[in-house]
Order: C-alpha cells, then structure tokens, then sequence
C-alpha cells in the first residue's frame, strides 16, 4: 500500500537544479522535502507501541474484561493515528498556497497573503523542545508583518541535515517567488 504522505515526490530528488518546480500537476498539495529520520523514527516507535497495546487489548478480550480491551483497544488507535499526523506534519505547497501542517492544526495561506517567504539566523527550537538553538529558519512574512516560522535546520525533518534543509528551503522559496508573482 503506498503511502504518499511518508515520502516527498521522487522529482525534488532529480531534478536539475535549474528547474524549481520540477512536476505538471501544480494543483496537487505536496511536501518538497521527505520526512527526517527524527520523525520517521519516532513514528515507528509510536506503531511498536501500538501493536503491543492492540495484542494486549485482544489478550484482555479473550479473558471476559470487555471494557478493559476496549480501553486499551482506544489507546493503541490513538497511538497509530498520532503516529500518521506525525508522519503528516511538515509544509506543503501548491498553486493555491502553502499549508504549515502542525500536530493539532493545520494553516492554508494563499500565496498572495504572504510578502516574503526567506531564509534567516535566529534562535530555533531544538526539535520542538522548548530549548532554544542558534539556527535558520524559513520564515513567511505577511502583509501585517506577523512572521511565520514554517522550518527550521533543527526541527525533526532537519537535524544533522544541512543539505536537506537548504533544498526544501530554497524549493518553499521557488514556489512562493512562483506564485505570488502571477
């Protein structure tokens, strides 16, 4: 079963570097960067945990305790849909806008409503934590001067990949310089 949500289009990865926005189908909302192992991993950890919830959910079943399994039969279908909005969390883009996609919501902002969308040296959130790091964060600008952190070089997709975080980066940049121009 293929799973488009875990991995980016396979296009970000050989496309030549002259070419921005390497795909037909603008329309289609899509992640230009894949999942970092952070978050992968964390993911994975939370469906371990799952199925050891699930089998003892079926344990308890089996022993006449309904509500017991039910309890437990809850929590692991808790733990694997935290796991798959984990695994969804991220920017996507299309033609439309960008939508910063975070564990309990999620923003769409047409590209007009954003003046910049750029790369800048401030303190970052060291993956989420409340600890704070010197890094780079891509931020959009908007028209009020609210700014909106959408990446950073230290957050689960990013950590230890520099690279990484300077194409998703740049590719965010080259769909808004796209979009809020037409």
């Amino acid at each position: 079963m293929p799973l488009p949500f875990l991995t980016a289009d396979r296009a970000f990865d050989t496309a030549a570097d002259d070419v921005a926005l390497p795909f037909d189908d603008h329309d289609r909302w899509r992640r230009p960067y894949r999942p970092g192992p952070w978050r992968v991993g964390a993911a994975a950890l939370s469906l371990l945990l799952s199925s050891f919830v699930l089998l003892a959910a079926m344990i308890i079943a089996f022993a006449g305790a309904l509500p017991g399994a039910g309890a437990c039969l809850g929590i692991g279908l808790v733990l694997i849909c935290s796991a798959l909005r984990l695994l969804r969390m991220g920017v996507w883009v299309s033609r439309h806008g960008l939508r910063h996609v975070a564990f309990f919501t999620t923003s769409t902002l047409p590209w007009n409503d954003a003046t910049a969308v750029r790369t800048v040296q401030q303190p970052v959130r060291w993956l989420g934590l409340p600890r704070t790091v010197q890094g780079q964060a891509l931020v959009l600008q908007r028209p009020s001067g609210e700014p909106l952190q959408l990446l950073t070089d230290h957050n689960a997709d990013f950590l230890s990949r520099a690279e990484a975080f300077d194409r998703a980066a740049d590719s965010v940049e080259a769909w808004g310089s796209q979009y809020r121009e037409n």
